[in-house]
């Protein structure tokens, strides 16, 4: 129970700390523009980096599990490979798709 509280602390203790940012008062609309769209692109950028490596963490499953797979039968060996080139399609796929959003996300903020 005591890790519980800690964690619940934790989070109260975080998220209190941003109640000062709706304190604030309105700015106007050229210094909105300024603060929010320049962190856009970094936005973006760290984002397709986490796609990209989780991605590249599903690849290396689907490779250790197909290779797993086939010593352990390897008469199958053909079916789990067309899976597995399946699955790998299906993740790079999702990865293309996510700098596809990137893509759309920085060209609508009009840093390119």
């Amino acid at each position: 129970m005591s890790k519980f509280r800690m964690m619940l602390f934790a989070v109260i203790g975080i998220l209190a700390s941003g109640m000062t940012v709706f304190a604030q008062t309105a700015a106007e609309a050229g210094d909105n523009v300024n603060s929010v769209y320049k962190y856009r692109a970094i936005a973006a950028g760290i984002g397709f980096a986490i796609a990209v490596f989780g991605g590249a963490l599903g690849q290396s499953r689907i490779g250790a599990a197909a290779c797993e797979g086939a010593a352990r039968n390897p008469g199958a060996a053909g079916r789990i490979q067309t899976m597995m080139i399946l699955g790998l399609a299906l993740i790079e796929s999702l990865v293309l798709f996510a700098l596809l959003v990137i893509f759309a996300v920085v060209k609508a903020s009009g840093t390119v």
